[in-house]
C-alpha cells in the first residue's frame, strides 16, 4: 500500500533551514548542518538514506524548493534526491503558476495548480503506478520544504513522519511546526548516529 511520508531534516530548535533562505541560499546561513547526516560514512546513516530513496515512488515538493533545486546553486548528478541511491522517481510540485523554464530536463516534473491535496493525489498515481512497474510498493516522499511538510500535515495528509534531527541550534530559519490541529504520533522507531537522530512516527490521527 502506497503510503504518504514526510521526510525531513530539522535543527533541535525546530528549523528546517537556518535564516535568510533563497534560491541561491537554498539551506540559508548555517542550515548545512542539517544535512550533515546524508553525506555521512556512517553505515547508520548509510542505510537510513538509502532505504528512504529506494522506496520512493513519487516526490513532492512546494514551489519554493523546487526553486532553489531546479536554480543554478541547485542539483546536479551528484547532490539531486538520492544521487547515487536511487533512479530517478517523479517529482510533484506544489504551485500556483508553473515556471517558464527548468534546467533539470532530464528529470520528470508535474506541476500541480490546485493545491496540496491534489498533488498528493497525482503522487499517489505515478507511486502506485511506479510500483506496479517494478513489482515492489513504492511511497509518496513529502519531501519539503517546511510550510509544505507542515500544510501537508495540518490538512491530514500526512501517513508517516520520518524526522532527521541534526544535533545543531540555528536559532531562526523556517519553522517545521507553526501551530494547527493536534496531530497524535506513534513512535515507531529511533536511530542515534553522531550526526543526527534518525526518528520515525506514524501519524494517526
Amino acid at each position: 500500500m502506497t503510503r504518504i511520508i514526510a521526510d525531513i531534516s530539522v535543527s533541535l530548535d525546530g528549523f528546517v533551514t537556518g535564516p535568510d533562505p533563497g534560491p541561491r541560499n537554498g539551506l540559508g546561513t548555517g542550515g548545512e548542518a542539517l544535512h550533515t547526516w546524508a553525506f555521512s560514512d556512517d553505515p547508520e546513516d548509510r542505510r537510513v538514506l538509502c532505504e528512504a530513496t529506494a522506496r520512493s515512488g513519487a516526490v513532492i515538493l512546494g514551489r519554493r524548493l523546487f526553486d532553489v533545486v531546479d536554480g543554478p546553486e541547485g542539483w546536479d548528478n551528484s547532490t539531486g534526491y538520492g544521487a547515487g541511491e536511487v533512479g530517478k522517481p517523479a517529482f510533484v510540485v506544489v504551485t500556483s503558476t508553473p515556471p517558464t523554464s527548468v534546467r533539470l530536463t532530464d528529470l520528470d516534473w508535474t506541476f500541480v495548480t490546485t493545491g496540496l491535496a491534489d498533488a498528493v493525489a497525482t503522487a499517489r498515481v505515478r507511486a502506485e503506478a511506479a510500483s506496479s512497474a517494478g513489482g515492489k510498493d513504492l511511497d509518496v516522499i513529502l519531501m519539503g520544504g517546511g510550510a509544505t511538510v507542515g500544510s501537508a500535515l495540518e490538512a491530514g495528509l500526512v501517513d508517516v513522519l520520518s524526522l532527521h534531527l541534526a544535533p545543531v541550534v540555528l536559532g531562526a530559519g523556517t519553522p517545521l511546526f507553526t501551530g494547527g490541529a493536534p496531530r497524535t504520533l506513534v513512535q515507531r522507531s529511533v536511530i542515534s548516529t553522531s550526526t543526527a537522530t534518525h526518528l520515525t512516527y506514524d501519524v494517526s490521527g
